[in-house]
């Protein structure tokens, strides 16, 4: 009878790459063990020779229901049950609202908000029976509002921010944790790999200048910098439901904030007009 693994053990989805990749390596590198999931598993062919005992490259699509039940099994049998889950996958879609197709939203939020539900509804069950097991559903700092050309992309992130909320109400009881993980822009290849684009529009071509001089060429940091914000969020006892990674993203996330408080608070006496 093979012997049950005693440590921590991972389930990450969008692995291949990026904040996936990143977290897997941690994960590993702290002697846990981790079901590193995606499209193609062939870039984690350099992990798994380094980490044969403790690494299980699984290939999964997350926008397949079916399938993600069926690897999520798996990874709870391959080592005995599941610690962490960390609900990863994405990619990105550019444009204006008035140029993606019908096509293009679907295949996007197939992934970024179907995907995330498909991972969370296979996984509870196993965290539920152990009493214990912490979610991480990764999202985006931007779920506080929309930008130009990325409003499908916030939208979806920003809706699983929601259904996370909600889902960590719902798992309470049963001593699961869930942490909504709130990134700034890390290099992670989601505007090269993970990209897709509609055809623009001339007409917002001045729009496009202008974002393309507020947004620069910084590809953003090593996504290998976030990991060990995640590493010590796991360690907490009590996590917070939502967390900010990175500080540049927290000051903008709170400007944000506070810009949207003082909307509020300068038509306030419109508000109160209506009863409710």
């Amino acid at each position: 009878m093979r012997p049950v693994f005693t440590g921590r053990v991972w389930f990450i989805t969008g692995a291949s790459r990026g904040l996936g990749r990143a977290f897997t390596e941690a994960a590993l590198e702290a002697g846990d063990a981790v079901v590193a999931t995606a499209r193609n598993v062939e870039p984690l062919a350099d992990l798994a020779a380094r980490y044969p005992a403790t690494l299980r490259p699984m290939p999964l699509d997350v926008t397949d229901r079916a399938a993600v039940r069926e690897v999520v099994d798996r990874a709870a049998a391959a080592f005995g049950r599941l610690d962490i889950v960390v609900s990863n996958a994405g990619t990105m879609l550019l444009g204006m609202l008035e140029e993606v197709t019908e096509e293009q939203v679907r295949a996007h939020l197939d992934v970024n908000l179907f995907g995330a539900i498909w991972v969370a509804q296979a996984a509870i069950p196993h965290l539920r029976a152990r009493g214990s097991g912490h979610l991480i559903l990764v999202t985006t700092m931007g779920t506080g509002g929309g930008v130009a050309t990325t409003g499908l992309y916030a939208g979806g992130k920003s809706a699983v921010d929601s259904i996370g909320q909600a889902l960590a109400m719902e798992v309470e009881p049963f001593g699961v944790k869930v942490t909504v993980v709130q990134p700034g822009g890390y290099d992670t290849g989601l505007f090269t790999s993970g990209l897709t684009m509609a055809e623009p529009m001339p007409e917002y071509a001045p729009l496009r200048e202008r974002l393309a001089e507020m947004w620069g060429d910084d590809a953003g940091p090593d996504p290998a910098t976030a990991a060990p914000v995640l590493m010590e969020l796991v360690d907490l006892p009590e996590p917070p439901l939502r967390l900010i990674v990175g500080g540049a993203s927290y000051d903008m996330v709170r400007q944000m904030n506070e810009a949207r408080a003082a909307e509020y608070r300068a038509w306030e006496h419109l508000s109160r007009k209506a009863p409710g």
